[in-house]
């Protein structure tokens, strides 16, 4: 559909108005607008777009305005409404079967790449609970010589996260399983040069206070972590050795307040060596890392 830049100026101010009355950033407004009708940063914030006497949308105003209406009353995440989420230099198809990454995540990527030596980044690596795949496709352009294995319990999330390999043209440098956490692999038993993963980490009890964004729409099997929020990172603690080769790499996210739980989980396994906890972009310590021991 066709309209007017002034037509889509005033959409755009109701929009916003909508978006500080219901208490959700406006700067979402703009994103949206970015994802439907192709407008970049810059025409949106000089408001050059007014002027345009045509602006393609993909969908009719009218749509549009249901859409948001959504985003406001229901509370749907915008990058569910769109099926898009934008993560590191990649444009990630989503949908309620997968979580929405998020920027912090993006740190797993860097990390890998600053602590592993030249010889890690080759062979094998594992990408554990793979939902939207975010993290197989970082890996997978950032080690150019590896071969990245995706696996996730949900074959909904798979779909998707397989869409998102073919897509961004990683499809034959990522192999996908269905099934629970190493299961699928016990073909590279000792052989995995890496897991990275972002598994279910919140506290069982807690799910119903967070965002409604989060407890209305986000997977809650890719959320909750069993009572105190630490089951998945156990069993990947317990499991791990087992198919990670000598000084192979164990990287994975957590919450906020657990650093010290997983660190002692770490420790007391016995498997590990060079145990360091690392901060996200807020500065909570975030990540957690280890090295099977040679």
């Amino acid at each position: 559909m066709v309209v007017s830049g002034l037509e889509l100026w005033h959409w755009r101010v109701e929009a916003k108005a909508g978006a500080v009355a219901a208490d959700i950033p406006p700067a979402e407004v703009d994103w949206l607008l970015q994802e439907v009708a192709g407008l970049d940063r810059l025409a949106l914030r000089l408001e050059s777009f007014k002027e345009r006497s045509q602006i393609l949308l993909q969908l009719p105003l009218p749509e549009l305005t249901q859409l948001w209406n959504r985003r406001l009353s229901e509370r749907v995440p915008v990058q569910y409404l769109v099926g898009r989420a934008p993560w590191r230099n990649f444009s990630l198809t989503v949908s309620p079967a997968v979580l929405i990454p998020r920027p912090e995540t993006e740190c797993l990527i860097d990390l890998t790449v600053a602590c592993s030596t030249t010889e890690l980044q080759q062979g094998h690596w594992a990408d554990l609970g793979t939902g939207s795949g975010a993290i197989a496709i970082g890996l997978a352009e950032a080690l150019r010589n590896t071969t990245i294995h995706a696996i996730d319990f949900s074959p909904a999330a798979l779909a998707i996260a397989q869409q998102n390999a073919q897509q961004l043209g990683f499809a034959d440098r990522i192999q996908f399983y269905q099934g629970s956490w190493f299961e699928p692999l016990d073909a590279l038993k000792n052989r995995l040069s890496g897991m990275v993963s972002n598994p279910p980490y919140i506290p069982a009890g807690i799910i119903a206070q967070l965002q409604p964004e989060v407890t209305k729409h986000e997977p809650h099997l890719a959320l909750a972590g069993g009572e105190d929020g630490l089951d998945c990172i156990r069993h990947l603690v317990e499991t791990a050795p087992t198919y990670l080769r000598p000084g192979g790499i164990w990287l994975i996210e957590m919450m906020a307040g657990q650093a010290e739980a997983v660190l002692e989980l770490l420790s007391r396994q016995g498997s590990y060596e060079k145990i360091q906890i690392f901060p996200d972009l807020a500065g909570v310590e975030r990540f957690a890392m280890a090295f099977v021991t040679d």
